[in-house]
This record gives C-alpha cells, sequence and structure tokens, in this order.
C-alpha cells in the first residue's frame, strides 16, 4: 500500500507539472470526487474492487515502478510512466492546447465511454498473475492511450473550435467592427467630440425633452391666466367681507332699534321672528366682546410683544395666524347652530318653547365665547404687526419673509382637490380683509401716539404689507394649480358661485360657500376707533360732550351705510353681469 501511494503521488506529480505548462480544459464527462475517496459503487462492485487489489498486488510484485493503477469512482484507471510518454510522443502537434492534459483528458473519456474495454479490463480478468498476460495487458494499453490521445486530439482540436466560435460571438470588437459608421469614444478626439455635440442638436436635449402646444399653454396660465384670475377671485372675496362687514355695523343697528320702535309703538310684545332673533343674538355677542376688549391695556401688551426678538416675533405671528384660521372655521360653524336654534325658536309650538329658550340660550353663549376668544387674537396679531412696523431693525421685513415663504413651503407641494383649492383661495380673502383691519389699528395707534410727520412712513409700510401678500397669493395659488393640474376656467367656476353666493342663489353645495363672521373683526375695529373719536371730544360740559357724541356716531354710521350701499350694489351688479355670462357661454360655447 505504501508503493501505491507513492506511485500515485509519482503520477499525479506528472500530471501536475503538465497543467502547470498547459492549462487542462475539464470535459463535462469526469467522474465526480467524493470526499474522502469514498466509491459510490455498489456491493458487487466491491468485490470486484477486491479482485482488483490482488491482481494489482501480483502486478507490482514483478514490476514495482512499472504500473500505478489508482481507482476513482466506479472507472479503473491503469497508467505507467513510460507509456504516458509514449502517449504523448505518439499525438500529433495540432494547436497549443493540445497536450498531455488533453491527451490524458481525452483517454478519461474514451475509456468511461467504452466501458473500459481496454487493458484494464484484462487486467481484471486475469487473476493467474503471469507475466506474459501482464506485458500483453500493458501493451494493449499503451495502444488504447495512443489511438485515445490521436481522437482526443480531434475532439479537442473540435472542442477548441466551438470554444473559439462562442468567444468570437461574444468578441465587443468584432461586433463593433460590423457597425462601419460606429467610432468608440475612446478613439475620438475632444475637438471632434466637442464640435459633433455643438452639431447634434439643441444642447439641453439630455435632460429636457420636447414641448408641444398644450405645455406652452400651461405655462402661460402658470404665468398671466392664472394669477389675474386668482387675484380678481380674492379681490371679489375681500369686497364680500367687507359688504358682510359692514352688514354688521349698519344693517343689524338699523334692524335692532326698527323693532324696539315696534314695540313702542304697539305696546304689543309679539313674537321675534328667525332674522330679528339672529340679529339680537349677534348684537349681544358685539356688545360684550367690546366691553371685555376695552378691559384689555393695549400699551401694556405692545411692550411685551416690543421687547421679544425677531424670531420670537415671527413664531408669535404664526402661533396666532393659525388659531386665528382655526376660530374662522369653529365661529362659522357656532353661528350657524345659533341661527338654527333661532329659526326652531321662531316657529316652535308652545308647548316646546322652553327646550328651544334653553337651546337658544345655550349656542348664544357659545358664539359670545367664541367671539370673545377670536377678538383677543386678532388684537394680539394686530398689536405684533404694529411693533413690526413701528420697529427700526428691520423686523417688518424678516417677519413678512420668513411668515410668506412659509406659507408657499407649506401649502404648494401638497395635493389638493378642487374643493379644497376653493376653500384656500376664500381663506386668503379672509385674511386679507384682516390684514385691512390690522393696518387700521397702525393707523389709529399712530394717530394717537405717533410725533412728527409718520404718514408717509405708515403708508409705505402698509404698501409693502399689502405687495407681499398679494405675491405670496398670486405664486401660491399659481403653483398649486399647476402641481394639481387645474385650468384658468377653475377659478372662474369659483367665482360663479361666488357671484351666485352674493345674489342669495342657492347653489348645489353648500359647502362652496364662503363663511366669514365678522363679529371679532368688528370687536377689534370699535375698541381701536373708541379712542380716536374719545380724543376729539369736549371734556365739559357734558351735554355739549353727549351732543358731539351723537354727532360723530351719525355722521360715521351716514359714511358706512353709504360706503355699504355702494359696495353692496356694486358687488349685486357685477354678480348679475357675471352669472348671466356664465350662463350664455354654456348655452352657446362658440
Amino acid at each position: 500500500m505504501a508503493l501505491r501511494s507513492g506511485d500515485r503521488k509519482l503520477s499525479f506529480d506528472i500530471l501536475a507539472s503538465a497543467e502547470s505548462e498547459v492549462a487542462i480544459p475539464r470535459s463535462h464527462s469526469d467522474p465526480p470526487r467524493l470526499q474522502n475517496g469514498a466509491s459510490a459503487s455498489s456491493p458487487p462492485r466491491k468485490r470486484k474492487k477486491r479482485k482488483l487489489r490482488k491482481g494489482k498486488s501480483s502486478l507490482n510484485s514483478e514490476s514495482p515502478t512499472t504500473e500505478t493503477p489508482f481507482i476513482n469512482g466506479d472507472v479503473n484507471y491503469s497508467s505507467t510512466l513510460s507509456t504516458v510518454t509514449e502517449a504523448a510522443s505518439v499525438v500529433p502537434d495540432l494547436d497549443s492546447e493540445v497536450t498531455l492534459s488533453s491527451v490524458y483528458g481525452a483517454l478519461r473519456q474514451r475509456n468511461v465511454g467504452n466501458g473500459v474495454t481496454g487493458g484494464c479490463s484484462e487486467v481484471n480478468s486475469d487473476d493467474s498473475g503471469s507475466s506474459k498476460k501482464d506485458d500483453t495487458a500493458k501493451e494493449e494499453v499503451a495502444e488504447n492511450w495512443t489511438a485515445g490521445g490521436k481522437e482526443s486530439g480531434q475532439q479537442g482540436t473540435e472542442m477548441n473550435g466551438r470554444k473559439l466560435e462562442k468567444d468570437g460571438t461574444l468578441d465587443w470588437k468584432e461586433w463593433m467592427a460590423e457597425d462601419a459608421n460606429y467610432i468608440s469614444p475612446m478613439e475620438k478626439s475632444p475637438v471632434k467630440y466637442f464640435l459633433e455635440e455643438v452639431y447634434a442638436g439643441y444642447s439641453l436635449r439630455s435632460t429636457t425633452t420636447l414641448g408641444n402646444d398644450k405645455e406652452r399653454e400651461r405655462v402661460y396660465d402658470t404665468i398671466f391666466r392664472l394669477p389675474w384670475r386668482c387675484e380678481l377671485l380674492i379681490n371679489i372675496g375681500f369686497f364680500v367681507c367687507f359688504d358682510s362687514f359692514l352688514s354688521l355695523l349698519t344693517i343689524m343697528p338699523t334692524r335692532i332699534v326698527m323693532v324696539f320702535w315696534k314695540l313702542l309703538r304697539t305696546r304689543q310684545f309679539k313674537r321675534l321672528s328667525s332674522p330679528e332673533l339672529s340679529d339680537f343674538g349677534c348684537f349681544i355677542a358685539l356688545i360684550i366682546g367690546v366691553t371685555l376688549l376695552q378691559q384689555a391695556d393695549i400699551s401694556l401688551i405692545y411692550h411685551m410683544i416690543r421687547g421679544q426678538g425677531i424670531i420670537k416675533l415671527y413664531v408669535v405671528y404664526n402661533v396666532l395666524e393659525v388659531f386665528d384660521k382655526l376660530c374662522q372655521s369653529f365661529g362659522g360653524d357656532v353661528m350657524q347652530a345659533l341661527f338654527n336654534s333661532a329659526d326652531g325658536l321662531a316657529n316652535c309650538s308652545p308647548e316646546n318653547m322652553q327646550f328651544w329658550v334653553w337651546r337658544f340660550v345655550s349656542d348664544e353663549a357659545l358664539a359670545v365665547a367664541a367671539s370673545v376668544i377670536h377678538s383677543f387674537i386678532l388684537l394680539a396679531q394686530a398689536i405684533t404687526l404694529s411693533t413690526c412696523i413701528v420697529a427700526h431693525n428691520n423686523a417688518l421685513f424678516a417677519m413678512l419673509v420668513s411668515n410668506n415663504f412659509a406659507e408657499i413651503k407649506s401649502n404648494v407641494f401638497k395635493r389638493y382637490s378642487k374643493d379644497n383649492v376653493q376653500s384656500l383661495v376664500y381663506f386668503d380673502s379672509v385674511e386679507r380683509f384682516h390684514i385691512t383691519a390690522f393696518i387700521l389699528f397702525v393707523l389709529a395707534q399712530n394717530i394717537l401716539e405717533a410725533e412728527g410727520p409718520w404718514f408717509e412712513s405708515f403708508l409705505y409700510n402698509a404698501l409693502v404689507v399689502y405687495i407681499c401678500e398679494v405675491m405670496i397669493d398670486v405664486i401660491k395659488h399659481s403653483f398649486i394649480s399647476k402641481f394639481n393640474g387645474l385650468k384658468p376656467t377653475a377659478f372662474s367656476e369659483f367665482l360663479e358661485d361666488l357671484c351666485k353666493q352674493t345674489l342669495n342663489m342657492q347653489t348645489e353645495n353648500s359647502n362652496k360657500n364662503l363663511t366669514f363672521v365678522p363679529l371679532a373683526p368688528a370687536c377689534v375695529v370699535i375698541r381701536v376707533l373708541r379712542p380716536v373719536y374719545a380724543a376729539h371730544l369736549p371734556y365739559n360740559p357734558l351735554p355739549w360732550r353727549l351732543f358731539w357724541m351723537l354727532v360723530l356716531s351719525g355722521m360715521t354710521f351716514v359714511m358706512l351705510a353709504s360706503l355699504k350701499m355702494m359696495i353692496g350694489m356694486g358687488l349685486r351688479k357685477h354678480a348679475t353681469w357675471y352669472v348671466k355670462r356664465c350662463q350664455s357661454r354654456k348655452l352657446h360655447p362658440d
């Protein structure tokens, strides 16, 4: 066994030296190597192996260095150094790859395919161990190896030919050589590449695409048509809010005075109608709100806010603006509940009178609380804006830039439905009116406390605030419409709904209506203008003071009523014209 292992080592050394010279292509028909040299043969093959080992021992006893058999799997190979060298000498010089390794590989393929019919089978069949048969077996093995080497050379050549053909189909250079017009980028000179880029087409073809008429219309919609229609809608909404504000200060007091005049004239108390109960509910909320705002010290709040830094002013203004929008939305729902209770109280039966009275009282208390809280929020917001305008460290510009661009960032890159965009436009109309109330507050403060020439500075700051607000609204709604695929005709539809609301026409969806509760702005304006009127009244005597109070109140009422008639009639005339125009376009699209 030691001699066997030594001979096997010698045989593998020869093969290793041959493989170190030339790469041996391994055939797919090679028998698999099992771990630990274990054989995968069946039990009958084991008996055959034992016979083989006996025959090998007899052969090894006569010529120990001549022949070295080795076993791999089910196939027995018997090779000698002399036979391998003879087979290698017989193999013709075909290619560089057809060497000893290819001959040996072809021999293995041949022996596996033919079931080992050569000298190895004769060795297995002869158990006598005679030297004559051994020589005959060795000669047959040599002949088989020589013939197998020739065949393996031919097979190796064919195999190598197929391999070269396969590699040729994947050869990049041959594939590129087929296209005579193609030139590799590595072979181009920089100047030639630059000239090709110059004459290739438009310069941004790699990052932009060629547009069409639809894309062109979209660009001009974003720049011109959308801003114009959006600003028109916001301005009409602003005047609708202003008309409602003037109605609260003129129409509502007039109707209340008429109710008391009727009561004094007839001296008979009758159940109030639903509009009259609603007017009384709004009047009570207005009186309570103004009374509580009178208790607030504006100068103290002003100095507290002024002592903060610019960043804190920005944070305070944004917090107040968020609560303003929340109170505006909640206040509209509360007023709807109050008007519903007023309608139920006016039309209820005597048996349900107590229930509806308590319901109306509870809704009125909730409406008063909501209006008072909203009034204080608007007053603090107006004082903050006044602080930024009066300050000399560019706090106004810092606050406007930060606040407005934060508004763009929070709204532009979101997905909105068509109804949500309409509600957003209505919120901007209400915000525009609130800013007007804040500017009026700043004007009143300057009249009372400013020293020296202040009107030019006030006018400049007011224009800056309005221009910034208009620009931000235009940019915001233009890009919201662009990103959400809304056309300018959508804003025309919004304006049509607003005009129908102005004419008190019933729309398909009441949620599309502009909701504005003027109670809180009215409380702030009355609170601000009262000290201005009081500063121009005489102190003594008291009757003369009361007389001038009535005169100034009458003049103010006449001016507000005149303004109400102008704005109300103008809105109705515009709404009538626009609704007829839209209806005619629907009937005659051409």
